[in-house]
């Protein structure tokens, strides 16, 4: 019976150090990724300013090129809802509404995320002229419930996501400079 409970105690002991911990770890999360267009920034804005047009480089619409997906509102404005719905694990269900825009250089989302799982944050493209080209940083910013926070001590989003978020901007890249 004395072990049981040093045992009892020893995993309680564990599990408050883990509670106390993420307590200490900050729970915004943010990722973001850039590429350089050899295009200037009004061309790259046409390719940026709307849900239908991120639609057409997006990583995951490769995924899954037959999800069902509804657009509401007038797509290129404030309120506009695009939603999506996929049976691939790597696509899911949501939702992107644009929540402000500053033309040319900023196209910012609220994304709503309900399978795989439940969470929010807001997403952007924001656009810098360098000359004739264009500098393309596409990423996101959202919160980590407590205690889910102890979680960014472990992650490695570049490993998690990187890939998708290199290959929608090397498609937008090839877009933009092929037009």
């Amino acid at each position: 019976m004395k072990i049981l409970k040093k045992i009892g105690i020893g995993l309680f002991a564990i599990i408050a150090i883990i509670l106390i911990a993420a307590l200490f770890v900050s729970n915004d999360f943010n990722y973001e990724k850039s590429i350089t267009i050899n295009k200037p920034i009004e061309q790259v804005w046409e390719n940026t300013n709307s849900l239908t047009d991120l639609d057409k480089w997006s990583p995951w619409m490769e995924y899954d090129p037959n999800m069902k997906k509804e657009l509401t509102g007038t797509d290129g404005t404030i309120g506009a809802k695009n939603s999506w719905d996929s049976d691939n694990k790597n696509v899911g269900k949501g939702s992107q509404t644009i929540t402000k825009i500053e033309a040319p250089n900023l196209f910012a989302t609220n994304l709503k995320f309900y399978t795989p799982y439940e969470s929010e944050a807001q997403g952007y493209v924001k656009l810098k002229s360098e000359g004739n080209k264009t500098v393309v940083t596409w990423g996101f910013n959202s919160d980590m419930l407590y205690p889910f926070n102890l979680m960014k001590l472990t992650m490695n989003m570049e490993e998690a996501i990187g890939k998708d978020f290199k290959l929608g901007l090397t498609k937008l890249k090839k877009l933009c400079e092929n037009q």
